[in-house]
């Protein structure tokens, strides 16, 4: 399979790894230099791009390879105010777009588990819920992408929370997300049920990045040969 990269730091350079170690090709690599290499024949020839930049390029990224007619997988977060224009464009543009907030199979897992959890907490008013999640000081967005995901199973499952908020909450209604900034933490969330006489926790703790690289190349591997919006729910059918 053909990989374009669309951003080079710390994670696109393990995905880079990692597709090579799967026997894939990279055909092109796109960072803040060198953007007009979006309109290059090797760029074009790509299977699937995949893209780990910054909240603020991460849209006109898209959007420049939905014109090359090249699929997107992606893991950048802090853009999602955007995501139904991504939505249409896979709907009536004929686009494929893969994107999740988080790529480990772990974490996925993790996901399923919260929702799960929620279910069961929403029968027992006593306990409040909140969550906390550590990452590394070069992570631009806060919340993270994943603290969200979880919010969010958490407020489709507990009748009695109706909002996310971070740091600090404006009514019990709310379910709060701290954001820790610290070291080169690669990923710490934690979601916490806490009553006056007990509490209830689930916890993953990234030990690298290479969790998350792996599935963006699997991730890459399931979009070369699919149309539409995808997610990780599509691929590993939780």
């Amino acid at each position: 399979m053909k990989i374009a990269l669309i951003g080079y730091g710390k994670m696109g350079k393990t995905i880079e790894q990692i597709a090579l170690n799967r026997g894939h090709q990279i055909v092109a690599i796109i960072d803040i230099n060198n953007t007009a290499d979006f309109d290059s024949e090797a760029f074009k020839s790509a299977d699937v791009a995949i893209e780990f930049t910054t909240p603020d390029t991460a849209f006109d990224n898209y959007m420049k390879c939905f014109a090359a007619n090249v699929p997107v997988v992606s893991g950048t977060t802090g853009w999602l105010d955007k995501i139904e224009v991504i939505k249409e464009q896979c709907a009536s543009g004929g686009q494929t777009f893969f994107y999740a907030s988080n790529f480990s199979i772990g974490v996925n897992i993790f996901f399923a588990l919260n929702k799960y959890l929620a279910r069961i907490m929403n029968n027992f008013p006593a306990y409040d819920v909140s969550m906390t999640e550590t990452h590394h000081i070069h992570k631009l967005d806060a919340p993270s992408g994943t603290a969200i995901t979880l919010a969010e199973g958490i407020l489709e499952n507990v009748e009695r929370k109706n909002n996310w908020k971070l740091d600090k909450g404006d009514s019990p209604t709310d379910v709060v997300i701290k954001a820790i900034r610290e070291g080169e933490v690669p990923g710490i969330h934690e979601v916490r049920y806490n009553s006056e006489v007990d509490y209830i926790s689930i916890k993953h703790d990234a030990k690298s990045r290479s969790g998350f690289a792996l599935g963006a190349v699997v991730a890459a591997e399931f979009t070369a040969t699919k149309k539409g919006f995808l997610g990780m729910e599509d691929m590993f059918q939780f």
